[in-house]
Formats: C-alpha cells, structure tokens, sequence
C-alpha cells in the first residue's frame, strides 16, 4: 500500500488549501483515513478522519468548523480541505490509512510522506 500526499504550500493566514491523499495498492473500501501533522510544538497531532465511504467524519477541536475532510472511494483518494487557514496550523501533514475509525495514530497501519503547510501571519 503506499499513500501520497499532496497539496501543501505557503498561504497567508485566513486563507486556504485543499490536500489529497491518494492511495494505491489495496482495497480501502471499508478503510479510514487518518490526517495527522507534525506541528514545531506536538511531534504528531490528530487532525480529522474518514471512512473511505464518506459516512464518519471526525475532528480535533482546533480545526472544527475550519476543516474539512472527503473522500472519494471509487478513487482510493481523501481530501482535507482547510479554511480559515492560522499560523498555528503550520506543519507537516500525513495521511495514513487504517481499518478503524481512530484518532489514535498507533492504530494506522499506513502512512504517506507527509506535506507541508506553512501559514503566515
């Protein structure tokens, strides 16, 4: 299975990106994909999930309401797209796949190379 990662950049705070992850190399119909980042303050923090479906959304309270996650079963693709973009958001963001629904990076069983987002103020 390999994950890739993609869509980070520079953008101005308050504004906007969209990542994707596509996946190849398995089955992930009825998978989970995990958005994780790797921030200068938390070594690996939990930012939101998908069921491959599309059915079970969940995030972290720091990006409620700002984030968003989708995903594209027929492609093996999920997407995060991130609004109301603050410097605080600025990492190194990773996508991984799983087979439960988790904020729990341990459960992941894969994981892409992660891309950065840098927000500036």
């Amino acid at each position: 299975v390999q994950l890739q990662a993609s869509g980070g950049g520079l953008v101005q705070a308050g504004g906007s990106l969209r990542l994707s992850c596509a996946a190849s190399g398995g089955t992930f119909s009825g998978s989970t994909f995990g958005w994780f980042r790797q921030t200068p303050v938390v070594e690996r923090e939990f930012v939101a999930y998908i069921s491959a479906s599309g059915g079970s959304t969940y995030y972290a309270d720091s990006v409620k309401g700002r984030f968003t996650a989708s995903s594209d079963n027929a492609k093996g693709t999920a997407y995060l797209q991130m609004n109301s973009l603050k410097p605080e958001d600025t990492g190194v963001y990773y996508c991984a796949v799983g087979s439960v629904l988790s904020a729990v990076d341990r459960v992941y069983r894969y994981w892409g190379k992660g891309t950065l987002v840098t927000v500036s103020s």
